[in-house]
């Protein structure tokens, strides 16, 4: 029989998400000690009042992280939308992608705001030479969050686990910044996410609906698939 060990608490899970029903259900579970949002969750939520919808996350999930993101291109008004999101609450992190569309580096923006004291969430990062360039720009003294989208590395064919151990590396000078994986695809990148040293990991609803299996006996798991394959063929009537 074969399991594994629960996750350790070294790693602390971020749900990522912008429907109010789902993070209110996962604002109950204690294993959940922050929340992640951005523009395309939210649309995809239908969400039309951004600043309405900020209040009524904040007022559900209380004390805990929470990453709201600004959504311009022109790093006079990220910095303008960044100064009114940080106002949100002493617990809200500012979500800014690591350029704009244009290619251009958000460094200088965020060595601004770091050096104001708001609380960023440098996003959308996918390389070390991005981190690196990120830790020069942050505050020594300012707490910070690196993303670094961990996912969409694995698509690539990339192992993501080394690339986050260089990016812890890379961000030794910044003891208050933590390293997040990002872009999580299934329950296992929260072992991957330990092994590499990251400090936080991020996940929708659908994979941490999966933590409940943690551990779980694989004759068992295995004797109930072929209850599922046949229980769903008599279902669908199938005959040879």
């Amino acid at each position: 029989m074969t399991g594994t060990s629960a996750p350790s608490p070294k790693v602390r899970i971020f749900a990522d998400g912008a429907d109010l029903d789902g993070v209110r259900a996962l604002a109950a579970n204690p294993v959940i000690c922050g929340f992640t949002t951005n523009p395309t969750l939210m649309r995809k939520a239908g969400i039309s009042d951004y600043q309405a919808f900020a209040r009524d996350m904040l007022a559900i999930v209380g004390e805990r992280s929470v990453s709201f993101e600004v959504f311009a291109d022109d790093f006079a008004e990220i910095e303008r939308q960044a100064r009114i999101i940080a106002g949100w609450g002493s617990n809200v992190y500012v979500k800014i992608p690591i350029t704009n569309t244009k290619g251009e580096s958000a460094a200088p923006t965020i060595r601004r705001l770091s050096d104001a004291g708001v609380k960023l969430n440098v996003t959308a990062i996918l390389t070390v030479a991005q981190v690196r360039r990120t830790v020069e720009a942050l505050n020594a003294e300012v707490p910070a969050i690196i993303s670094v989208f961990a996912g969409r590395i694995a698509d690539t064919g990339r192992d993501p686990v080394p690339v986050m151990a260089q990016c812890r590396q890379e961000m030794a000078s910044r003891p208050k910044a933590e390293l997040l994986w990002a872009s999580t695809r299934e329950l296992y990148n929260i072992f991957q996410a330990e092994v590499s040293g990251c400090d936080i990991i991020t996940a929708t609803p659908d994979i941490l609906g999966k933590l409940g299996g943690v551990g779980r006996d694989l004759d068992e798991l295995s004797l109930d698939t072929v209850k599922m394959f046949y229980r769903d063929a008599l279902s669908a009537g199938y005959q040879l």
